[in-house]
């Protein structure tokens, strides 16, 4: 599968902005797909997370309650909704398809998919 993520741009704090991942490939409905983002100087972090049907999602800390996943399969796309941004939301963010158990979905070593990241720039 290929993924295309897109969305990112310039956004003031306390702003919000939608990235989306499309994704090729009719087996995309099959995988679970997920948001990490890349700080300059620091490790890939996971984001969050939705199974192919929608049914689990999950978020790192720092995000709940200000970014929601969802996805259209229809449309073979993922969408993170981002909202409340703070500087510290500043990265670049890459979407991912994998079939990984819950537990490891943090780890980007199980992700074998991955898109090639759009920059998203917080101003305070």
């Amino acid at each position: 599968v290929q993924l295309q993520a897109s969305g990112g741009g310039l956004v003031q704090a306390g702003g919000s902005l939608r990235l989306s991942c499309a994704a090729s490939g009719h087996s995309f409905r099959s995988y679970t797909t997920g948001w990490f983002r890349q700080a300059p100087g620091k490790e890939r972090d996971f984001v969050a997370a939705i199974t192919s049907g929608g049914g689990r999602i999950a978020y790192a800390d720092s995000v709940k309650g200000r970014f929601t996943i969802s996805r259209d399969n229809a449309r073979n796309t993922v969408y993170l909704q981002m909202s409340s941004l703070t500087s510290e939301d500043t990265a670049v963010y890459y979407c991912a398809a994998g079939r990984a158990i819950f537990s490891a979905w943090t780890e980007r070593e199980s992700w074998p998919y991955w898109g090639q990241g759009t920059q998203v720039t917080v101003s305070s």
